[in-house]
């Protein structure tokens, strides 16, 4: 399916559409002729400032919590698909309210889903994470949960949307993102402060994660979940490609892994691989039971010849060097600006 005559004329809702990944991906559809785009978030001033960077007739802001069933009833009227993006995603903050995690991450996705197959949506694509495999925190089990809450929704077949979704790690530059982090440290004058240089983490500019969920959209079989291929860098390294760009002399501290932090972060589990198919760009991880027959699911198993045999990590993908870490960091139009600003300040 062609992306662009896919959204063309076409109702798309974005839960969570404020934040760093609405904005982009509203940028991206306006360019495909959609009928309508439908930003619905509790965040009023977020909304207000999103219209006015934008300015354009075919956006409409709904304020709504997924939270709350009616308010998401109100906003999927006459929608073709949804963007699923809502989410506590701050590891410390739910860490210390749980519950609130679980009733945005895994209540509001079963909300958003339950009333998108009630108004005959076409398809849903929810956004997970990396955190949400092997989950040692609150925010990645309250996403793995979402997954699972996606797939189950696959199996029962009540209507004719098609549900998937899709994982990404460190998107670069985001809000709440390390990058901007240790910028901020910088004009600060202070060290850069690092929990482990030898942390591996996967790096994924906003278009990819933006270019990710339109495959997932215009490609996604039920119950699927779709991760694009992506490079890693150690934290260590990144600091390292920062300090230099910026000339910074203070430099970086370790201090140590902090709670709910590993050491590297999974795209696919090692059981997962063997259920993993190789698409060139992306990777397809098909559902575990994919119809709802209970029988099977507790007397047989299935052989399958495994993709990769410790999964998909940021400790096995391809490895940036600091050169093209740098590389990477100068095609952000984000640091281009803060480097300016430095300089200015010189």
């Amino acid at each position: 399916m062609d992306i662009k005559n896919a959204i063309k004329n076409k109702v798309i809702l974005i839960t969570g559409g404020t934040g760093s990944f609405g904005n982009a991906v509203v940028e991206r559809l306006l360019t495909m002729n959609p009928k309508q785009l439908i930003i619905f978030s509790r965040d009023e001033k977020k909304q207000f400032d999103m219209g006015n960077k934008f300015s354009n007739k075919k956006i409409r802001f709904i304020t709504g919590d997924v939270r709350d069933k009616d308010s998401v009833f109100h906003a999927m009227k006459g929608v073709d698909f949804v963007f699923h993006a809502a989410a506590l995603k701050q590891v410390p903050n739910c860490e210390f309210f749980p519950f609130e995690a679980i009733k945005t991450n895994v209540l509001g996705t079963h909300n958003v889903i339950d009333v998108a197959i009630e108004n005959n949506v076409k398809r849903v694509v929810v956004l997970s994470t990396d955190k949400a495999v092997y989950p040692i925190n609150v925010m990645g089990m309250t996403k793995a949960m979402m997954e699972r809450i996606m797939i189950a929704a696959s199996r029962e077949k009540r209507g004719e949307t098609t549900v998937c979704g899709t994982r990404y790690g460190n998107v670069v530059y985001t809000r709440g993102s390390v990058i901007p982090f240790f910028v901020d440290l910088m004009k600060a004058g202070k060290k850069l402060t690092i929990t482990n240089k030898n942390m591996t983490r996967f790096l994924m500019p906003l278009r990819d994660s933006v270019d990710l969920v339109l495959y997932a959209l215009t490609h996604g079989e039920n119950g699927a979940m779709y991760v694009k291929k992506a490079p890693a860098s150690t934290v260590g390294d990144l600091a390292q490609s920062l300090v230099e760009l910026f000339n910074y002399k203070k430099g970086f501290t370790d201090i140590g892994l902090r709670p709910g932090e590993k050491m590297h972060e999974n795209f696919i589990s090692t059981e997962e691989a063997s259920r993993a198919i190789d698409l060139g760009e992306y990777y397809k991880i098909s559902p575990e039971v994919p119809e709802m027959n209970y029988s099977k699911y507790y007397t047989e198993g299935e052989k399958r010849a495994r993709l990769m045999k410790d999964g998909y990590t940021s400790a096995n993908t391809k490895r940036l060097s600091i050169k093209e870490i740098k590389e990477l960091l100068l095609s952000l139009d984000e640091i281009q600006e803060e480097l300016k600003s430095f300089k200015n300040k010189a």
